[in-house]
């Protein structure tokens, strides 16, 4: 008996002691918000967005749903690629604020529940981070954290070691004087890689993680997965060229070859392993709500189902499914559509959780892309599919691409190309000021000029404005966000199916609740569709719970299951009565 009251009692005192997790898997269902800081919101009217002018809006984002927003990076930065170019890991850049303000923004979101997610970029620093200036100098300790090689001599002459070419054109190898040796960057020539086979390089990333999750953010959305591994050198400390690709007929162009060896490695996934053991280890250091990884790869399907997990080890809980973004173009039809959706969920490991994903700030804007008309269908799509919905700020309120001249492109990516070709490689279009009203720099800032210029569109396409407007794009966003807080929209079941080529139709239901109908007319035609043929145990008549400006009918209409007609790029959400 004693023996069991000592046990009851050291469990009682573990109980204690041992931080637990308030909410688990709060991000099953949770609506995530990118914001690209330089663009979101001017504090100091210098035409660049920061961190005073997110805390000041962050009840927006309260406002339209979001659960967590993840910021674009903020860190110490020349702005070679926009912060993607980290000189120090754990600072904030001035041109964004301070620490002390990322600790307002901190205690802002607290208040408001909102979690904020941090953007991680694990395969490169800047060369002006303190890191790289060590290793170009032969310092012991920091000699390989990046990837050196003294190049091969041909004819006399010295070339780099390989064919490779960086994403942002041209050779991954850069000639450094000092060092007397080439660097690889996969990117920028002002972005050296890290040596990830170098044992120290994880360890210090994994520090860099520990920092932020102690002050105080809810994980990370990490940048560029793919590129942060190379294959291995061989015993002579060299790399394969890689092989040609037919598609291309530009030797400068990412696309000339096949990368190989240069993405999509094995020792990607146990990386992507090791971060979530530090997210895993802090959340027992901290307790509170779960920590999370969400990771961003272009990759094969095969490979992306990988990042979740191998049933041993933990992956990213939110890989990006970029299907819909990177292959629905304007001509797509709806079985194309029925199929990406499919390909994700059919192929997801048992317990895992799907997310969906329409824009970024790498992309062209939905409305540019597939065509303003469509914006509200695919806000449909993200968020009353199950799992997790992922909007790029401005897409909720129908935000276009603005057309940025070749004298005003500041986008590395294609000012490295010239002014005949530089339009399909920049991302300016889609980086723009946030237009938050119809007033100057539409209330993004005071200043004189923007850092980007501001959309012609602003008067109209603006928060102010579609606050007040009931089928805006905004409010029917509101309306859709607010549905997804229904038992059904969280928990239940989904079934996905193309009615014919140009309409789109998923159910959603759950035992007890009443289930719920996305239909959406994709083209052109008006359309009489059977939705009695196409889902089972649906009553007869229907309600309309979410209409938008296409439709003919209004919300809380019914209408009869086996003759819905559909405008031209009607998009509706009907329930069962």
């Amino acid at each position: 008996m004693g023996a069991l009251v000592k046990i009851l009692t050291l469990s009682c005192l573990l109980a204690l002691t041992l931080p637990t997790l308030a909410e688990v898997g709060w991000w099953k269902t949770a609506q995530f918000y990118q914001i690209y800081p330089r663009s979101f919101k001017d504090s100091d009217d210098d035409g660049v967005g920061d961190i005073n002018g997110i805390t000041q809006q962050l009840a927006y984002l309260k406002e339209i749903g979001i659960t967590a927003t993840w910021l674009s990076p903020i860190f110490t930065s020349p702005m070679a690629d926009f912060g993607y170019d980290v000189a120090n890991l754990t600072d904030i850049d001035p041109i964004f604020g301070t620490m002390e303000d990322f600790e307002r923004l901190l205690a802002r979101a607290k208040e408001l529940d909102i979690k904020i997610i941090l953007d991680f970029v694990p395969n490169h620093t800047s060369d002006e981070c303190d890191w790289f200036i060590r290793s170009a100098a032969g310092e012991e300790e920091y000699k390989d954290f990046y990837v050196w090689h003294t190049g091969k001599v041909v004819n006399g002459i010295r070339q780099p070691p390989t064919n490779w070419i960086g994403v942002f054109r041209g050779s991954m190898w850069t000639w450094h004087e000092g060092r007397q040796a080439y660097y690889l960057h996969q990117f920028h020539a002002k972005q050296p890689d890290l040596n990830y086979r170098n044992p120290k390089v994880v360890e210090a990333m994994k520090d860099v993680l520990r920092f932020w999750l102690r002050k105080g953010a809810f994980g990370f959305r990490i940048d560029a997965v793919p590129h942060v591994y190379e294959v291995p050198a061989d015993a002579d400390g060299n790399w394969p060229d890689e092989p040609r690709n037919e598609n291309s007929n530009d030797p400068e162009d990412y696309g000339y070859l096949q990368h190989i060896y240069t993405t999509d490695q094995p020792e990607t996934i146990e990386l992507v392993y090791a971060f979530r053991e530090v997210i895993e280890e802090i959340d027992q250091e901290l307790g509170g709500d779960d920590r999370i990884l969400l990771t961003e790869a272009y990759s094969p399907l095969n490979i992306l189902m990988q990042y979740y997990g191998n049933g041993t080890h933990l992956g990213s809980q939110i890989p990006f499914n970029f299907n819909l973004l990177a292959n629905i173009g304007f001509d797509s039809d709806a079985y194309h559509y029925s199929e990406l959706i499919h390909n994700w969920l059919d192929n997801m490991p048992e317990g895992q959780v799907a997310n969906w994903v329409f824009g970024n700030h790498d992309q062209s804007r939905i409305g540019s892309r597939l065509g303003a008309d469509r914006i509200d269908a695919c806000n449909m799509i993200v968020l009353t599919l199950p799992g997790v919905s992922i909007t790029y700020q401005g897409e909720e309120m129908g935000m276009t691409d603005v057309f940025i001249s070749w004298e005003d492109t500041v986008d590395p990516q294609a000012c490295q190309t010239n002014e005949e070709e530089f339009e399909s490689h920049t991302r300016d279009p889609v980086r723009t000021p946030f237009q938050w009203s119809d007033e100057k720099n539409a209330g993004f800032s005071d200043a004189q000029s923007t850092w980007l210029p501001v959309g012609l569109d602003y008067k109209l396409v603006n928060v102010k404005r579609e606050r007040g407007i009931a089928l805006s794009h905004l409010n029917i966003y509101k309306q859709l966000r607010a549905l997804r807080d229904e038992p059904t929209l969280k928990q239940g079941d989904v079934t996905v199916t193309a009615i014919g080529p140009n309409v789109l139709a998923f159910k959603r239901s759950l035992a007890g609740q009443k289930s719920y109908i996305t239909v959406i007319n994709i083209n052109d035609d008006v359309e009489s569709i059977n939705l009695d043929s196409v889902f089972t145990s649906i009553s007869s008549q229907l309600q309309y719970v979410v209409v938008n400006d296409k439709s003919v009918r209004r919300k809380n209409d019914l209408t009869f299951a086996n003759s819905v007609l559909l405008m031209p790029k009607e998009a509706v959400v009907l329930s069962t009565v």
